[in-house]
Parts: structure tokens; C-alpha cells; sequence
């Protein structure tokens, strides 16, 4: 009896004592979206809209590459686990940001070329002593959680037959690890497995779309699916990678997966005569303990626009036309927010986030679009919105429990969808269907001062039982961070044009920001240690719109960096130079018109997503138009041999003609002495400038006349 008055006069004393902060379940940051329900907010509130003016960064660690940063630290008692470039695992301390161990996979760099979006990875999971992560070229890795030592490795898809990769951060639920692939616009047929936290061995695997009639079918959901496909689809392997959400739901013990985009994504090339195509742009539950089929919605039947359901899956629970439901909240890249029933997969609610007019909306009893003619371009070119880079795309969005809001980061982006009735599938390329001819150089500066100078990005607050914005704060570039809700009433976001905000979670003003550098497409974290809260944000510019759009230009591009900040924090990040440094040109090739229109456009569908549109670089690999001389005077042995494959850059012999590497080399060279040419000071530029300017006015002023 006295025991037990002792052990509540202490807890009273605790209770009293030690902070709220502390007593919160999530003090740590233990997995990706922090629970199972992936709601991504912190009950943490020492950090407050009282105070978050005097955040200040409390350290910085600097990883080893400069390109774009995805991953959601995990951080436990103390220690923060992320991974970098090239999949490069890192311990670090979560007080100071000194490194305690460091693990690199050694990727080859030539798979680089196979990661359709630059190669990043979104993190690791840990559990049992083990950090837990999917390495570019599809290992699946576990390391010692204390020392980074290599436990077990398994080789989770056969690399040498069809170019998959890995840039997702796996789940670990009842002792299995779950993880995907991406690789849909190489022509590669998505899955999903599970395999054995203890040892790596792999336990059940899931096709997303079906395989060769002709092999037979690996069971019911698999046959049942093929009925919704035509032609040869499997000649371009069906696409339908699950390359990022992965949930698992403890309550109904259901594994809920978000299916990818077709390949190619143009339906008439892979399935000529039509069908849903299942399970692309799908949400398939699984039964986890066996991989099992229990129930799919298909977001987008008969996916043509890479409009993947692969974004962050939330679970909830809500009142639903008075009734309380399990629920599935989702806002996939094809614009609308979707309520989901998470028993069975019914629709509940399928409303428009962001700018949409590819389908005019659901019909709730069938749970199908009601399409429209502004998506089809089957017999001609249409300008749809969104773009294939999607309303909403890889970026964790958060919920608040608070204010009763989901926190999107929004893109509105529209773009021209062509068919180019390339029915010849390439190992190892692209094989998209669709038209990617480079713009002309005018029409590419035009296109890139709408980009730069249009807002086309926000933050969206949406309320899922309205379904209707609150509010949305307009960001500079159309792709931002990932966010992170807490009880302090504050939405925490890195920006494209390199900012950590935090935010007003009510009203959506912005109440803080810091110069990150570089732009921010992370999502943040919190935590505590010792007491006191932490903010931690990976600082990488790259993904699709740093490397492919050329934004936000730096010199240099500094390494990735992990940011942690604090109240009254101090420390300080080195400055950057800001001029680069101009190397002389090499002598202009002969060349004629057609030549340059062909350089050009082999230039837009084999390196852009690399090197920049129409050449313009951010420097995070290198601008074309301003490279040392050798570079120039070893281009068929840099281009054509893969003389610099070991530092990413593969060689294209066996793809590209001779041919067609000269007109790229023409169309480099010619581009790279205009480029030179604007940044002199000409007449001709000042006139240029002026226009920029008018132009910069009259986008902001009726950006303020919107707000």
C-alpha cells in the first residue's frame, strides 16, 4: 500500500515538475510520417506562435553531395538517423550534429541515369537494434543501429533485366520490413514485398499490374486485372511502381500501398483499345502477414497523365454524414482529395484541391471521373491541368488535430500532353508515349520568366470533412518542402527558393523564415533532448523541378546540409560566393538548322532531367554552357563512352547515333555563346531587362490584387 502512495506522490511530482513537452508520446521522431497514421503532427509546444521569432539554427551538419534532399530523419533517445545522396546513411548526434557513424552503399554511379528523378532517397526505418533502408539500386540494407555495421543486404529486383531502383523509405510492421521500387518511366512492372526484419529474407511479393498472360498469373487479383488491360502491355512492363507510400494500419491490421503511373503513360500505346489498366493509380490494401489482395479504389482508372497515387497516405478517424469512419485521407498528383472508406476501399468524397481540368469531378455512386475533352489529346495536343508532375506530389502533408486541418503542398502547374506514337520500347530510357521536344530558345526564356516570376506553388490548408481550403499562402516556385503541424499552432515548410518558414496553422501567415542556402523539398521533423525542442529540416536543392527546371540558380551549389534549430539558437552557416567563375568557349561548330533542331531535341528527352530545360542548369550538376575546356575536347569519350560514369554521368553510345550526339554538341556549344552573349552588357539586353521588369510588375501586382 505504501508503495503505491509512494509511486503517485512521485508521479504527481513528476507531472508537476517536468514540462508538457516531455510528457508527450512523440518526443522522439520514430518513423517516417511519426506513426502509423502518418498524420505528421507533434504534440510538442514549446516552440510556439508566441515565440518561434526567436528560433535560431542550433547546428548544422554538412553531407557529402550537393544534390536533392527527401529524407524524414528518424530520431531516437538522442540520435538522428537520415540518409543522403546515392542512398549514404548517417548517424548523427541529435543534441550537437556531430556525426557518430556513416554508412555508404556504393551505389554504382552509372545507376544514377535509372532514377528518373535524381538520386535521393526518402529514409530509413529502425526497429530491433536496426536501421533499415532501400538503396538506389535495389538493395535492401540493414545496419546496426549503435555502430552503422552491415547486417544483412537482399537484392529485391533484378537489376540486370529491367532498371529498377529504390528512392523510398521502407515500413517495418510485426517484425516484417515492406518497400517498393520506382523505375515506371523505364518500363519496369511495379511491386511490392515484404521480407524478414530478422534476416532480409524475402516473405511475400505483390505484382501492381499484371504480367504475360502467356506465363500465368500469380493469383486471383492478378487475372482479375488483366481483364482491364489490352495488346502487349507487358513488352513496356505496365509501370504501377509503388515507389513511395506504404501504410500500415494497426488497428484493421491492412497494409494500404499507392499504386504508380502506366508505362508508357500514354494508355493508347500501352493498352491500344482502352481499359481501367488496374491497379495503376490505385490504393490496394493488402493483408500484410501474407501480401494477400483485400480491396483496391482506382484514384485515376485509365491513367494516361503520370498521375501516380503514390503520395502520402493518412489515416484517420472522422465523423463522416454522422457517422464515425475509419478513413483514408489522400491528395494524389491528379488534383482532387480524396475520403476514403478503409474497411472496404468505398469513395466517400472526391473534391478539387488545386486546378483541375482533365475531369470535372466524381460520380460517387460508381466512384469513377467524369472525364472531359481537355484531357484527351489521343488526336491532338491539350494543355492539362495538372501537370504530370502533379497538384501534389512526393511531399508529406500534415494534419493537425487543433485547427482540424490537412496541410498540402500545392503545385499548379499545367502542361501540353502530345502523343508521339513511339511504340518501340528502349532498355534503359525513357519510354513515355508522349512528345518531349525541347521549346526554342526564345520561347524558353519567355517560359522560364513565367516560372521564375509566377507564383505556382502554395501552401494549402484543407479542411477533409468540409472538403473546402481554409486558407493557402502562395509560395515563390510551384515545388516546396514537406510539412510538419505541432500543437504550438505552427506549420513548419522549406521552400524552393531557399527558406524554412514557420507558419500560422489558423490563419496561414507566415510568422518566421530562415535563409537556408539552397532551396528545401524535405519535410521537417521535431523532437526534444535534455528539455528542449528541436526542428530539423534537410537543406538539398534537386528532385525534378531543381535538377530538370533550373531554378534557383547558386554558385557553388553547397553540399546538402541537415539544418536543427532552436530557440535562441546561434550558430551561423558559411557565406557563399555568388559569381561563377566563366570559362572560356570552345570554337563553334559548323552546324545548320536542322542539326541544332535535332541536337535540341535528343538534348530535351535524354539529358535535361539531369542537366536543365532548354540547357539552364542549377548548377547542382554541371550548367553545359560554361564547362572547362576539357569537358568539350573529351565529349565523345564523356558522352558517347561513359568516360565519367563512375562520377554518374553514363555513356550514351549504345542509345544515341554519332549523329545525334554531334547535334547535341552543336546545340550546346551555340546555346552556351548566347547564353554568353545575355549576360553582356548590350542594348539589346537592357531592352530584354526592361521588358523582364515590366513584365515582373504587372505579375505582382495582380498577385497582390489576388491576396
Amino acid at each position: 500500500m505504501y508503495r503505491s502512495i509512494l509511486i503517485l506522490l512521485v508521479g504527481a511530482v513528476f507531472t508537476v515538475l517536468v514540462p508538457s513537452q516531455l510528457l508527450a508520446a512523440n518526443s522522439n521522431w520514430p518513423a517516417y510520417g511519426l506513426d502509423n497514421n502518418e498524420q505528421r503532427f507533434s504534440k510538442l509546444d514549446q516552440i510556439n506562435q508566441a515565440n518561434v521569432n526567436q528560433l535560431g539554427l542550433a547546428w548544422w551538419f554538412e553531407t557529402d553531395f550537393n544534390r536533392g534532399l527527401e529524407a524524414t530523419p528518424i530520431v531516437l533517445d538522442g540520435i538522428m538517423y537520415f540518409t543522403g545522396n546515392w542512398s549514404v546513411v548517417y548517424a548523427v548526434d541529435a543534441l550537437t550534429g556531430k556525426l557518430l557513424w556513416r554508412y555508404d552503399p556504393e551505389v554504382p554511379k552509372a545507376w544514377g541515369k535509372m532514377a528518373c528523378c535524381d538520386v535521393v532517397n526518402r529514409g530509413v526505418a529502425v526497429a530491433d537494434g536496426k536501421v533499415v533502408f532501400g538503396a538506389l539500386d535495389t538493395r535492401l540494407i540493414a545496419l546496426d543501429q549503435r555502430s552503422g555495421e552491415l547486417l544483412w543486404q537482399t537484392k529485391t529486383a533484378d537489376t540486370k533485366k529491367w532498371p529498377y531502383t529504390i528512392t523510398g523509405a521502407p515500413r517495418i510492421a510485426n517484425g516484417k520490413v515492406f518497400i517498393g521500387n520506382g523505375g515506371a518511366e523505364y518500363g519496369v512492372r511495379g511491386f511490392v514485398a515484404a521480407y524478414d526484419l530478422q534476416d532480409g529474407e524475402q516473405l511475400w511479393k505483390f505484382y501492381t499490374v499484371p504480367g504475360n498472360p502467356a506465363d500465368g498469373f500469380e493469383n486471383e487479383a492478378m487475372a482479375r486485372a488483366a481483364q482491364t488491360w489490352n495488346g502487349q502491355w507487358w513488352k513496356f512492363g505496365g509501370g504501377g511502381t509503388v515507389w513511395d507510400s506504404i501504410v500500415y494500419d494497426e488497428e484493421l491490421n491492412q497494409l494500404y500501398i499507392g499504386v504508380g503511373n502506366g508505362s508508357p503513360w500514354n494508355r493508347e500505346i500501352r493498352s491500344p483499345g482502352g481499359g481501367d489498366n488496374l491497379y495503376l493509380s490505385s490504393i490496394v490494401a493488402l493483408n500484410p502477414d501474407s501480401g494477400e489482395y483485400l480491396w483496391h479504389y482506382q484514384e485515376t482508372p485509365a491513367e494516361t497523365w503520370d498521375y501516380t497515387a503514390t503520395q502520402p497516405i493518412m489515416l484517420a478517424e472522422t465523423m463522416w454524414q454522422g457517422e464515425q469512419r475509419k478513413v483514408i485521407w489522400h491528395a494524389p498528383k491528379n488534383g482532387f482529395f480524396f475520403v476514403i472508406d478503409r474497411t472496404n476501399g468505398k469513395l466517400l468524397s472526391a473534391e478539387p484541391f488545386a486546378r483541375v481540368n482533365w475531369a470535372s469531378g466524381y460520380d460517387l455512386e460508381t466512384g469513377r471521373p467524369i472525364f472531359t475533352e481537355d484531357g484527351d489529346y489521343k488526336d491532338e495536343a491539350k494543355f492539362v491541368y495538372p501537370s504530370s508532375g502533379g497538384a501534389h506530389n512526393w511531399h508529406p502533408m500534415a494534419y493537425s488535430s487543433e485547427t482540424g486541418l490537412v496541410y498540402i503542398p500545392v503545385m499548379d502547374v499545367g502542361v501540353e500532353f502530345a502523343t508521339n506514337n513511339k511504340t518501340e520500347y528502349t532498355w534503359g530510357e525513357w519510354n513515355l508515349g508522349v512528345e518531349m521536344d525541347a521549346p526554342s530558345a526564345d520561347s524558353a526564356m519567355f517560359l522560364k520568366m513565367l516560372i521564375e516570376r509566377i507564383p505556382k506553388g502554395s501552401l494549402l490548408a484543407w479542411d477533409p470533412v468540409q472538403q473546402k481550403a481554409a486558407w493557402a499562402l502562395k509560395r515563390k516556385y510551384s515545388l516546396n518542402g514537406g510539412v510538419l503541424a505541432t500543437a504550438g499552432k505552427l506549420v513548419f515548410q522549406g521552400t524552393g527558393d531557399g527558406r524554412f518558414t514557420a507558419v500560422d496553422a489558423v490563419s496561414g501567415k507566415e510568422l518566421w523564415s530562415y535563409p537556408t542556402q539552397v532551396g528545401v523539398i524535405a519535410p521537417p521533423v521535431t523532437y526534444t533532448v535534455n528539455g528542449e525542442q528541436y526542428v530539423s529540416v534537410l537543406a538539398g536543392w534537386g528532385g525534378v523541378m531543381g535538377l530538370a527546371g533550373g531554378l534557383e540558380r547558386r554558385w557553388p551549389v553547397p553540399n546538402g546540409r541537415m539544418l536543427t534549430f532552436k530557440l535562441g539558437g546561434n550558430a551561423q552557416l558559411p557565406e557563399l560566393p555568388t559569381q561563377p567563375e566563366l570559362y572560356p568557349l570552345p570554337e563553334r561548330p559548323a552546324f545548320d538548322e536542322e542539326a541544332f533542331a535535332l541536337g535540341r531535341n535528343v538534348y530535351q528527352n535524354y539529358c535535361y532531367m539531369c542537366h536543365g530545360n532548354a540547357l539552364s542548369s542549377s548548377n547542382a550538376i554541371p550548367d553545359l554552357r560554361n564547362l572547362p575546356m576539357a569537358f568539350y575536347k573529351n565529349w565523345d569519350a564523356i558522352v558517347r563512352d561513359g568516360m565519367m560514369a563512375k562520377a554518374g554521368m553514363a555513356g550514351f553510345g549504345a542509345t544515341l547515333s554519332k549523329a545525334q550526339t554531334d547535334a547535341v554538341y552543336a546545340y550546346v556549344v551555340e546555346s552556351a555563346y548566347a547564353h554568353r552573349a545575355e549576360q553582356e552588357d548590350t542594348f539589346a539586353n537592357r531592352v530584354k531587362a526592361f521588358f523582364y521588369r515590366i513584365l515582373t510588375e504587372i505579375f505582382n501586382f495582380f498577385d497582390a490584387l489576388a491576396a
